[in-house]
Formats: structure tokens, sequence, C-alpha cells
């Protein structure tokens, strides 16, 4: 065997480490958080598997104006209901008119903010697959042409789940807004 050859082998090798060490270190990131077990949108948009949570991204879906974020808040067999003082009737709507009438809201104002405040009344069923929520809010909307418009009032929420693991969805939602 030649000097040369027996030079070139231990050169080979560590070369080799080398590359391998650069590749694995190619590969680690230390200024890249780790990963997290569970959802991270959830601490920052709300985790609708609480009734708080809900309510934290029912919020964030309207101020975000998202229907991707508001609709599987919305139960298939949702109802809307309001008070039409005028005519002394209740008005209400299903699932597909409060996503579209919802939708266009979003998309014809340039803010929403909701507050949710005080909860009047919240009631849970034993099985924790059904609850009732009462709570006070005050809304602002901007329009595109600059209109303002301001409410306040309250909200009556039928929440349901199929089990107590699932995530809360609005099955009936009775505004009681003081217009």
């Amino acid at each position: 065997m030649n000097e040369s050859a027996s030079y070139r082998a231990p050169v080979l090798t560590w070369f080799g480490l080398a590359v391998l060490a650069l590749v694995g270190l190619g590969c680690w990131n230390p200024f890249a958080p780790g990963a997290e077990e569970g959802d991270p949108f959830e601490t920052l948009l709300g985790d609708p598997s609480t009734i708080e949570g809900f309510f934290t991204r029912f919020q964030n879906a309207y101020q975000l104006r998202d229907t991707t974020l508001y609709g599987p808040l919305i139960a298939s067999d949702f109802t809307f209901t309001y008070r039409d003082y005028d005519n002394n009737v209740d008005i209400s709507w299903g699932r597909s008119e409060e996503m579209s009438s919802t939708y266009r809201l979003f998309i014809n104002s340039r803010d929403i903010r909701i507050q949710w405040n005080n909860i009047i009344s919240q009631d849970v069923n034993a099985d924790k697959d059904r609850a009732q929520v009462i709570r006070r809010f005050d809304l602002t909307v901007v329009l595109e042409a600059a209109d303002l418009i301001r409410t306040d009032g309250a909200v009556n929420f039928i929440l349901a789940r199929e089990d107590s693991t699932d995530n809360w969805q609005l099955r009936s939602w009775r505004d009681e807004s003081d217009l």
C-alpha cells in the first residue's frame, strides 16, 4: 500500500463524519421552539371544548371576520331567533341563513368588536353535553362607508355536543339585544 492511499483513508473518514455532523445539525435549529402537544391555536383563539373557550372562539371569529372559525361553532340544526317588536312576532332562521348573513356582515364591515360581559345564567346538564348560557355583550360594527353601529344586549345560547370531550356548538341563539 502506498503512502498517499493510507493518508486518504483517514481524511475521507473524517470528511464523511464532518458531512454527517453538518447534515444532522442542519435539521436542528436552536432558535426554533420544539413541538408542543395540543393545538397552539386553542390558546390564542379559544378552546371550544370549554364554555369560556367557545365564547373566546366566537369573539375571535367575529373580530377576525373569519367564517372558517365561526362555521364549526354552529350546529347543523342551529336556529337563530329575534323579536320583531314592530310586528310583535319572533323571526327565526337556520344554519344556512346564519352562515350567509354572517358572511355578508364579515365582508361588508371594516371592523367588528364584540365584548362578552357578565354571565347572567349558566346551566350545564349532568352529562355535560348541553348548556344554556345567558350572557351580556357589547357589539360595535364599522361598515365600509364608515358607518358605526353600536348595540348591547344579551344572548340566550343553547350549546350542545355529542359527549363531554367534544367541542361545544351553538344549537340555538335567542337574541335579546337592546335595539
